[in-house]
């Protein structure tokens, strides 16, 4: 990792762990619209066990362990998984959830073939460079078993945040301090290669409204 990138994934962790600790709960109990569209997508699979990268504070592993999957939920941020941690065990489904701190820039802590699905909300979107983007995806790749199903989300270049803010090249452009990495389709077309491509959904979400994709990509069994 160039200095550059190195000093910008630095401030964006210490960015979040910030925002986490000062607004416990920021995303409330309900979980996301992909999430829930995900589980069905999963259940239709049979999926039993799910990972979901950058999980913040669990809004939607809680909603999977709910729903009666297995959840393996990562994040880069230790005051967001102890939130995770504290909402699963006053909702009771603790023994369904466990979590790991991890930055999705290191190798997925785990083994080949480990996971039937895979979620990811906004956090491919993150400051992640189109290189890492691919390295990230060959990681999920490597732990879903064979038919397992990629769902996630990413802000893309029709938003209106797009081109505005502090650049950092490579489609990165941040704004009151997160920095996101709009995505083109060239670039879903890219991060799909090898895999079943079988939606790009576009929908919105939030007050600006903030313009996203809604992708599911599946391996070939």
């Amino acid at each position: 990792m160039a200095d550059g990138e190195q000093q910008l994934a630095d401030a964006q962790r210490r960015q979040w762990q910030s925002t986490y600790t000062t607004n416990p709960g920021m995303y409330g109990e309900e979980p996301s619209e992909p999430a829930v569209h995900a589980a069905s997508v999963f259940r239709t699979a049979r999926a039993g066990e799910v990972l979901e990268l950058g999980a913040g504070q669990g809004r939607d592993s809680l909603y999977f362990a709910r729903e009666g999957f297995t959840v393996r939920a990562v994040d880069f941020s230790p005051v967001a998984l102890e939130q995770l941690h504290e909402a699963a065990r006053a909702s009771g489904v603790a023994e369904r959830v466990r979590t790991a701190v991890h930055d999705v820039r290191d190798p997925l802590p785990l083994p080949d073939d480990s996971v039937d699905a895979v979620f990811a909300h906004m956090l491919l979107c993150m400051a992640l460079s189109t290189e890492e983007l691919h390295a990230l995806v060959g990681e999920v790749r490597r732990v879903l078993r064979p038919g397992g199903t990629f769902v996630y989300t990413v802000r893309h270049t029709g938003d209106a945040h797009y081109g505005t803010g502090t650049p950092h090249g490579d489609g990165i452009f941040e704004h009151a301090g997160f920095a996101v990495h709009f995505f083109d389709r060239d670039l879903v077309d890219a991060l799909a290669d090898g895999w079943v491509l079988s939606e790009v959904h576009a929908f919105e979400e939030g007050g600006l409204p903030r313009r996203l994709w809604r992708v599911t990509q599946t391996l070939p069994r």
